[in-house]
C-alpha cells in the first residue's frame, strides 16, 4: 500500500470518488425535473407579483375610484414622490431603529439558550420546548397578549417593574408614549423569535466536534476561551445565515404595529409605524397601489442590497474535502 493510501481517511476518499465521479447525461434534466414543482410555485407567487409591482410603480393604478378607472403611465413620478413622502422616512426610519436593535440582540440571546440547553443537563429537553413555544404562536396573538401585559393599570410588566424597583418606577404607559412603543415592540418580538434561532445555533453546535473541546481541555483552557476559540469560529457560518434571515424577518416587521395600532390606543402612528404597514395603507386603504408598488420595490431592493452587503462582509468559510 503506498503511503498516499494510508494517509488518507475513508472520509476523504469518499468525498474525492464523490468529486471526480463523471456526471451522467440526464443528471441536469433529473435535476431540474425535481425541482420545477418548487421552481413552479416561487414563480407564481413570488417573482410574478414583484415583476407586476414593478410595473405598477410606474403607473397612477387604484383599486376602485369613480373619477378614475383608467391606468396612466406616470413613469418616475411615483418615485418621486416617495422621497419627499415624510411619513416614508418615518417609517424607514422605525425599521432601521428596530433591525439595528433586535436582529443583533436576538442572534445573542439564540446563541447563549444554545449554549445552555446543548448541555447534558435534566431538564435540557424541556427547555427547548419551552424556548421555542412562543415561534409556534401566531404573531397575532402574541402580540395581543403582550398588549394586555403592558397595560399602564395591572400589566404584568408595570407591576414586575414595580416589584423590583421596590415601587420607586412610576408605572408606564408603554404602548401610548411615543417615547416607548417601539422598544415595547421590539421586547415582544425578541421573545417571540429568539426560540427559531436557538434552534439554528443548536444545530451548529451539535455539529462541532467534540474532540475540539477535549483537546482544549488537555491544554488548561477555561469555558470562556473554548466558547471564543472554539465555539464562536466554528459557528460562523451558522451565524452568518442567523444574521441574514433575522434582518430579513426584522425588515418585514408589521402584525406586531398593526395589532397595537388597531387597538385604538396606541402612540402617534409614525413613531412606530413601518414602511410595510405603510404600504398596506396605500394599497388597500387609500388604494393607491401604483404607490404602493412604488413602495414595495424600492423597500424590496434596499433590504437586498443590506443583506447583500451582510454577505459580503460577513465571508462564509467553505469545507475543505
Amino acid at each position: 500500500m503506498s503511503s498516499l493510501q494510508m494517509s488518507s481517511t475513508p472520509a476523504a476518499g469518499l468525498a474525492r470518488a464523490v468529486r471526480h465521479r463523471p456526471r451522467r447525461r440526464g443528471d441536469g434534466a433529473t435535476a431540474w425535473l425535481f425541482a420545477a414543482p418548487a421552481t413552479a410555485l416561487l414563480g407564481v407567487f413570488l417573482v410574478l407579483p414583484f415583476l407586476m409591482a414593478v410595473v405598477l410603480s410606474f403607473t397612477n393604478k387604484r383599486l376602485i375610484s369613480a373619477e378614475e378607472l383608467g391606468t396612466n403611465y406616470v413613469g418616475w413620478r411615483n418615485y418621486a414622490r416617495l422621497i419627499e413622502d415624510e411619513a416614508f422616512w418615518a417609517a424607514l426610519k422605525n425599521n432601521f431603529l428596530f433591525v439595528a436593535i433586535v436582529a443583533p440582540l436576538q442572534s445573542i440571546f439564540a446563541l447563549l439558550l444554545a449554549v445552555l440547553v446543548n448541555k447534558p443537563l435534566a431538564g435540557s429537553h424541556l427547555f427547548r420546548t419551552v424556548y421555542f413555544m412562543p415561534v409556534a404562536t401566531t404573531m397575532a396573538v402574541v402580540a395581543v397578549i403582550w398588549s394586555l401585559m403592558y397595560a399602564p393599570d395591572g400589566g404584568v410588566v408595570n407591576r414586575f417593574l414595580g416589584f423590583v424597583s421596590f415601587g420607586f418606577m412610576a408605572p408606564q404607559d408603554w404602548l401610548r408614549d411615543p417615547a416607548w412603543v417601539l422598544y415595547a415592540v421590539m421586547v415582544l418580538s425578541v421573545w417571540q423569535g429568539v426560540g427559531f434561532q436557538m434552534l439554528v445555533f443548536l444545530a451548529g453546535l451539535q455539529s462541532i466536534p467534540a474532540d475540539l473541546y477535549e483537546a482544549a481541555k488537555l491544554d488548561g483552557a477555561t469555558p470562556w476561551q473554548q466558547f471564543r476559540f472554539i465555539t464562536v469560529p466554528m459557528l460562523k457560518n451558522t451565524t452568518i445565515f442567523v444574521l441574514i434571515t433575522t434582518t430579513i424577518y426584522a425588515f418585514q416587521l408589521y402584525t406586531q404595529v398593526q395589532v397595537i395600532a388597531s387597538s385604538g390606543t396606541a402612540a402617534p402612528i409614525d413613531s412606530f409605524r413601518t414602511v410595510v404597514m405603510l404600504m398596506v395603507h396605500e394599497g388597500f386603504g387609500s388604494g393607491k397601489i401604483g404607490y404602493a408598488s412604488a413602495l414595495s420595490v424600492f423597500f424590496f431592493v434596499l433590504v437586498l442590497a443590506i443583506s447583500m452587503l451582510q454577505r459580503l462582509l460577513l465571508k462564509e468559510e467553505r469545507a475543505v474535502a
